[in-house]
């Protein structure tokens, strides 16, 4: 149990850094290439690419680490339904497909790794670096987007399914708000928060 728990911190160590580390520098050289176009009149033929890239691996790795905070669009009108026993197994069969989905894109995007690195692909604006770097990004984002995944499986699988659902997002931010239908109101607060919530819901196709 301790090691996967220094497993998962570590692998959110690394989505986080590299998710920050990818948007920043990407702002950075997108910012001076803009100054050096408009101020010098001598544009970083390497910058526009490099930029992409940044913020092409930035994505990847953020959208990993959303799947350990369970922060993924999700519609849960059909959930929201459900018996909780029947939205447990619901849960579980879509956590189950996704997992199926990470990982078979993680398989794949080796395999062209290795097909790119086989045909010895480079790039032309970034000095001629090999591109298997740039694509690495497929097969590692994902590999990490399924571990996450597999998490999710075991602390649903766990988990009672009387407190399967959790707070649906509108009540997330009402919560944020300092606005809790659940545990921040008073009583003669509820009915009208709860009200509140469900209007939201319906209005939002439970996608807030």
């Amino acid at each position: 149990m301790v090691v996967f728990n220094i497993l998962s911190k570590f692998i959110g160590w690394i989505n986080q850094s590299i998710a920050v580390i990818g948007i920043t520098a990407g702002v950075a050289v997108s910012f001076v290439n803009v100054v050096a176009r408009y101020a010098f009149d001598a544009s970083l033929v390497w910058a526009s690419e490099l930029s992409i890239f940044l913020f092409l691996w930035s994505v990847f790795f953020a959208a990993a680490y959303c799947f350990k905070k369970d922060a993924h669009i999700a519609v849960t009108i059909i959930l929201d339904i459900m018996p909780t026993k029947i939205a447990k197994i619901m849960l579980l069969i879509s956590h189950i497909v996704t997992l199926v989905f990470l990982a078979t894109v993680s398989y794949f995007g080796y395999e062209y790794l290795l097909l790119v690195n086989d045909l010895d692909e480079r790039s032309i604006d970034l000095w001629g670096m090999p591109m298997w770097i740039v694509y690495l990004v497929i097969p590692v984002s994902f590999a990490l987007a399924s571990y996450r995944v597999a998490e999710r499986i075991i602390i649903i699988a766990r988990t009672s399914h009387e407190d399967i659902l959790q707070e649906s997002e509108a009540e997330q931010v009402l919560a944020g708000m300092g606005m809790g239908a659940k545990e921040n109101a008073d009583n003669e607060n509820v009915k009208e928060l709860n009200d509140m919530v469900k209007e939201v819901e319906k209005k939002t196709g439970g996608m807030l």
